[in-house]
């Protein structure tokens, strides 16, 4: 029996043989990016039992082959799937879809999460109890899993919460000197051998006397709520490589095989949104800096959109926007993956795009999904800024809000509920808009440069201004984000023919000139280059190089040989 052969009927005797994926065609969901990312595989492997994951990863690293960790593939940088060829083994890429479980701590203070449990599926476990996760709708919607989000630090639209965060976890090292070891830091006793620590946690076989709370040990971030209302620090609030924020599976990128985390939940308190516009980003600078500053309570969210964005999304977001809003954020990942089949089916027929093109003429015949007013500013106004306050909080907010626009061009409204729910949606629908712009307009669009970028916190220019030759390069430009922590979604759609390696370059100069950071919660995928202290981190937990090798433009190769 060859290497090859022997290695899959490991994998299927672990898993059983429906679970084991070989060729492209039946990989191609599981290899192909959300956004970013290709490469063959040796195999797709989908364990349904912690166990069986185990048993996956003993197989794979005895058989010297690289293990790619898995969760929902709702990444945008690449950091879950193949980077094309150049790797000196092959691949074994193992989904963690059908490792689903929540287990609620502590009257729903906290939650164990297993590999495949989603943000949406939590936030629905925790509604009931008053609790929310760490982050709401945007990731969650399309399914993106909880254990990702902390792998890859993720941050979100909520002031408060800043980048997922936690140093209690269970994971599988393998060592410098080969041997795989199962590590047990979610601080709860569940014996002594891997076989019953993982059965005995895949059912949830403890009881509160086995988990310890030791207050030394953070399953959140402690320190960002303070931290971001420092408005006048040179420094960003949040972004990947900030080694205050990488522990063991906060920020591994898939560096280890994470069985579990542990996590803070947060209580749900009522909201007010404040939808503002404004032609002068001062005002909107002078909100931000009043409102981290001047209130005893952060802002819950404040999303800032763009004139461009906002069209882009309204147009090329519409069906997203629509699929939530008529059935909520349950169905958007069982959609997201009948997509990618379409998309497959297109592509063997040489007719890529086509899905695309379908749903664009489709919703493009559909009645008007915005509400007058969020249209009138769009007309009025080309910076606008979406604030969610606490509901206590709403009074002072209105109160602040109508003086400092009372002598000014800028101006605002208190969203009823269908608004401000929509508003929040459009800014959700902006974030695919520009994949679906690039598929609909293949003839004219070379490719995306999707930047996630942390600004400096006392940074007041905050709204970019490209030199001409690089602005020339470019069809469109889409500017989003998180307003109160400084971090930017900056989409740029390259024009056919130009060269978006060599822009996506100019535009990092400009941000490294500014004092930028980058990327601020995508992580640093296949897109960037990992700076000398995440390279560190990632050669410190993988020091065989086994584990996603190449991530932040790293050595694919063993033993970290370049």
């Amino acid at each position: 029996m060859t290497p090859d052969a022997k290695l899959l009927a490991q994998l299927r005797d672990a898993v059983g043989r429906a679970h084991v994926l070989t060729g492209d065609r039946a990989t191609r969901r599981y290899r192909k990016g959300y956004r970013f990312g290709d490469g063959p595989v040796f195999a797709v492997v989908c364990p349904g039992t912690l166990l069986e994951l185990w048993r996956v990863l003993q197989a794979t690293v005895a058989a010297g082959r690289i293990v790619l960790m898995q969760a929902a593939n709702t990444g945008l940088t690449g950091g879950s799937t193949p980077d094309g060829d150049g790797y000196d083994r092959g691949i074994v890429l193992i989904s963690t879809r059908r490792l689903t479980g929540v287990h609620v701590l502590d009257g729903g203070r906290q939650v164990v999460c297993l590999p495949g449990a989603t943000l949406d599926v939590l936030e629905q476990r925790l509604a009931p109890l008053g609790r929310e996760p760490h982050s709401v709708i945007g990731s969650s919607c399309i399914g993106a899993s909880v254990l990702g989000g902390v792998c890859n630090n993720s941050g979100g639209a909520l002031v408060r919460r800043g980048p997922a965060y936690t140093e209690l976890s269970l994971y599988a090292q393998l060592d410098e000197d080969g041997v795989l070891r199962l590590v047990n830091h979610l601080d709860i006793a569940l014996g002594d051998t891997p076989e019953e620590i993982l059965s005995r946690l895949q059912v949830g076989d403890y009881g509160a006397d086995a988990i310890v709370h030791d207050p030394a040990q953070a399953a959140s971030d402690p320190y960002y709520a303070e931290h971001v209302r420092h408005v006048d620090a040179p420094t960003p609030a949040r972004y990947n490589a900030d080694p205050s924020r990488l522990h063991e599976a906060s920020g591994c990128a898939g560096r280890l095989a994470v069985f579990a985390v542990r996590l803070d939940t947060f209580e749900k308190e009522a909201s007010s949104v404040f939808y503002i516009g404004s032609n002068d980003p001062d005002d909107l600078t002078a909100v931000r800096r009043h409102l981290l500053t001047a209130f005893e309570r952060l802002p819950i969210a404040g999303e800032y959109l763009h004139r461009d964005a906002f069209d882009i999304g309204d147009r090329y977001g519409k069906d997203t926007f629509l699929l939530i809003d008529r059935f909520g954020t349950g169905r958007v990942p069982a959609a997201f993956a009948l997509k990618s089949r379409l998309d497959g089916w297109c592509e063997r027929f040489g007719l890529p795009g086509l899905a695309d093109r379908m749903l664009q003429s489709l919703t493009a015949m559909l009645p008007d999904h915005l509400p007058p007013r969020l249209r009138a500013y769009r007309d009025r106004y080309e910076h606008h800024l979406l604030l969610k306050m606490s509901a206590v909080d709403a009074e002072a907010t209105r109160a602040f809000l109508d003086t400092y626009f009372g002598g000014r061009e800028g101006d605002f409204f208190a969203c009823d509920d269908d608004e401000g729910r929509k508003a929040f949606l459009l800014r959700f629908a902006v974030a695919g808009a520009a994949v679906r712009y690039r598929a609909v307009h293949a003839g004219e669009v070379e490719d995306i440069v999707a930047l996630d970028v942390a600004l400096r916190r006392d940074d007041r220019a905050w709204v970019e201004q490209l030199p001409a030759d690089v602005a020339a390069t470019m069809v469109a430009r889409l500017y989003y984000g998180h307003f109160f922590c400084h971090v930017f979604h900056q989409d740029y759609i390259v024009k056919k023919g130009e060269d978006p390696l060599a822009v996506e370059h100019r535009l990092w100069d400009l941000l490294d000139a500014r004092g930028a950071e980058y990327p601020a919660e995508h992580n640093v995928g296949h897109l960037y280059r990992a700076k000398p202290a995440l390279a560190a981190f990632y050669r410190a937990l993988d020091p065989t190089n086994t584990f996603n090798p190449g991530i932040g433009q790293t050595s694919k190769r063993a033993d970290w040989k370049e």
